[in-house]
């Protein structure tokens, strides 16, 4: 039993590139992607408030919990197997009931939105733990099954139960369940199972993680044509759509300037690939926020282009681009060890100008953000002139001590 759940375990002969069968259950996440970003739009149009972004936010973590969990699954294990395409089909399928919820999850489809949740996040680990029988590393998923299921409890209660103390109890499950990944899900008598002490294919997360920063900045793109072909077509429009694309374009090109393009490189080459990997995950999860809320900024801006700035405009036009500056400066520290000043001068200077951009148009605080961002990539660019690519030096590839002390 034990020999047979071992053969479910990633080995030296499986490939270490993304199955198209990933490829195909990301084709889930464009479509939630967007759902995220019409509810955002929903709540700016009601009058945008904290609890309102919040809300919002805790449905796009709940995803982000699913697709990071699932990935660490298909890097830890054989993706070719049947069992695991059976659990990555069957989180593709709850991933898009999930989507399909979130523009109305915290009204009426509160109940469908939290049962493919939990459906997914708790029958994945028990599947896996029963074909993996009793090899050693069983644990492993029990563990993630029993806080899915103490945060589920939570989960449950938010959505049959009153509706003006859903937030609160999805506020504390989606902490819970996040604090579980950070932790390593410690149980009694079972201990803990840090993701950073996994044995994975770390090549095959460092892809993953570049392919969901792309689905993101695909998502932008809908967002640029589908609104600019609708109701913002037009002659004012197009400058607004105009600087969107070029926009995504610098998004792009800021993120694979040699970190980027060194990620896979640095995961593949790691003593311990699944520390890195952890790291990265977090990092990965600010920049393609960042990228989402930039995206409800271009509907904003090529819907009315040249309007009267609203105060909340600015969390998605400016704040979006510079929550991905964020993001890409600790991305810069993972892979080199040091900080982009340049990043950082650039995040402060567009927090620094929105309150000017307030007596000015959308377009007029689009043109700053990608001035912005241009002047950060020629910058890259004008230093990596004639340099060689340099190797990776990141200060999370060494084992952590203490991940000695798991069996995982």
């Amino acid at each position: 039993m034990a020999q047979r759940g071992g053969a479910l375990l990633r080995g030296g002969h499986g490939t270490a590139r993304t199955t198209f069968l990933e490829l195909f259950l990301d084709l889930a996440f464009v479509f939630a992607f967007t759902r995220v970003s019409v509810r955002f739009i929903g709540e700016v149009e009601h009058g945008l408030t904290v609890l309102g972004f919040l809300e919002t936010l805790i449905l796009f973590l709940a995803l982000w919990h699913v697709w990071t969990l699932i990935n660490w699954v298909t890097s830890r294990y054989e993706p070719d197997a049947l069992t695991i395409q059976l659990v990555v089909v069957g989180t593709m399928l709850g991933s898009l009931v999930m989507a399909v919820a979130v523009p109305r999850a915290f009204e009426e489809r509160a109940l469908a939105f939290v049962m493919a949740y939990l459906v997914t996040v708790i029958g994945r680990p028990l599947i896996i733990a029963a074909v993996l029988g009793r090899h050693p590393r069983r644990t492993v998923p029990w563990r993630l099954a029993a806080w899915a299921a103490a945060s589920g409890v939570l989960w449950l209660a938010g959505a049959l139960g009153p509706a003006d103390l859903r937030f609160g109890l999805w506020a504390l499950a989606i902490t819970i369940d996040l604090a579980g990944y950070l932790l390593g899900w410690p149980v009694p008598v079972l201990g803990r199972a840090p993701v950073s002490a996994w044995r994975i294919a770390g090549e095959h997360i460092a892809e993953r993680y570049q392919q969901i920063f792309l689905i993101a900045l695909g998502e932008t793109v809908l967002v640029i044509g589908i609104t600019y072909s609708g109701e913002g077509f037009g002659q004012l429009a197009a400058a607004a759509f105009t600087v969107a694309f070029l926009t995504t374009a610098l998004l792009w090109r800021i993120y694979f300037h040699r970190a980027g393009h060194l990620l896979v490189e640095a995961l593949r080459l790691a003593r311990s690939p699944g520390r890195l990997g952890a790291s990265a995950s977090t990092t990965h999860l600010v920049m393609v926020l960042g990228v989402l809320l930039t995206g409800v900024g271009y509907e904003l801006v090529i819907v009315k282009p040249f309007d009267r700035v609203e105060p909340a405009w600015l969390v998605f036009i400016v704040g979006g681009p510079t929550l991905f500056l964020l993001g890409r400066a600790r991305f810069e520290y993972e892979i080199f060890a040091r900080v982009s000043r340049r990043r950082v001068l650039m995040m402060l200077a567009l927090l620094g100008s929105a309150p000017l951009l307030l007596l000015g148009t959308p377009m007029l605080a689009l043109s700053v953000v990608a001035a912005g961002l241009a002047l950060v990539a020629v910058v890259d660019g004008l230093r990596a002139r004639d340099q060689p690519m340099e190797p990776s030096a990141s200060p999370l590839d060494r084992p952590d001590p203490g991940d000695a002390n798991f069996p995982t």
